[in-house]
């Protein structure tokens, strides 16, 4: 058995932005690279745009868990000044 037969005829004239029917255009790995890059970068902006402005009322707890420790510069200040007056 072959699968399901062959292509069905289709109108020549629709476009649409994916292809279309059957569509599968020549350089569609360079475009995912391009776009995932894209996405990446934006990403990447966005996160360190948020960790700048990034403001806290109320520092997080001593030997708790909080991933913003790593990118915080507000709260990374804050843990060594604790460290430095504990030590003095």
């Amino acid at each position: 058995m072959g699968g399901g037969g062959g292509k069905i005829p289709y109108p020549k004239h629709v476009w649409s932005p994916a292809g279309g029917w059957y569509g599968q255009p020549k350089n569609w790995r360079a475009n995912t690279m391009t776009m995932g890059a894209l996405l990446l970068g934006i990403g990447v902006m966005t996160l360190h745009l948020s960790s700048r402005i990034e403001h806290r009322e109320h520092m997080p707890e001593k030997g708790r868990f909080y991933p913003s420790r790593w990118w915080s510069k507000e709260i990374r200040e804050h843990e060594a000044n604790q460290r430095a007056r504990e030590s003095s």
